[in-house]
């Protein structure tokens, strides 16, 4: 929204804004380019117009939308899907994901996974199996094994906590 209201405001052409995105019609000059600039700024965000760094905003963008919006996974392995949603080749996708970001795609996808696995546990209403088979885990132990790898605390840990906290705030 901010993206669509500042290129309005400067009445930039533009056919797309998408979550991270614009695609602006026409080549802007420096004074309107830079106003545009400064007015994102202001909002914490800032153009990127190096095409490696689109592409790993893209890709980013994808895994995000794909693990925190989607009503589902989808039903191609994510290489595949990445694949035919950039159409770009996925070992250029995650060779360059890897050599800028300093992580692969893999391991940036299980933490969006563990994040939202979280916020699952921290709503109470799923249990671990039922989170594990949302996050298209293979079985709620390989889930919990990779919980545990990134958190240092099981699934079933982490909702004792959150329920102890709650003890606790009650008592006070």
């Amino acid at each position: 929204m901010v993206v669509k209201a500042a290129a309005e405001e400067l009445n930039i052409p533009y056919s797309n804004v998408d979550l991270g995105f614009i695609e602006i019609d026409e080549k802007l000059s420096e004074s309107v380019l830079e106003k545009f600039k400064a007015k994102l700024l202001k909002s914490g965000l800032e153009i990127l117009d190096d095409k490696r760094s689109i592409l790993i905003e893209k890709i980013k963008n994808v895994v995000i939308e794909m693990v925190h919006y989607a009503d589902e996974f989808p039903k191609v392995n994510f290489s595949t899907y990445l694949s035919e949603k950039l159409g770009y080749d996925y070992t250029y996708l995650s060779n360059l994901f890897t050599e800028v970001k300093g992580t692969t795609i893999q391991e940036f996808i299980i933490l969006h996974k563990i994040e939202k696995a979280k916020e699952l546990i921290m709503y109470n209403e799923m249990s671990i199996a039922d989170i594990a088979y949302t996050l298209n885990y293979s079985s709620a132990a390989h889930f919990s094994t990779q919980f545990k790898k990134v958190t240092g605390l099981t699934p079933s840990f982490f909702k004792k906590l959150k329920k102890q906290r709650e003890t606790d705030l009650e008592d006070l």
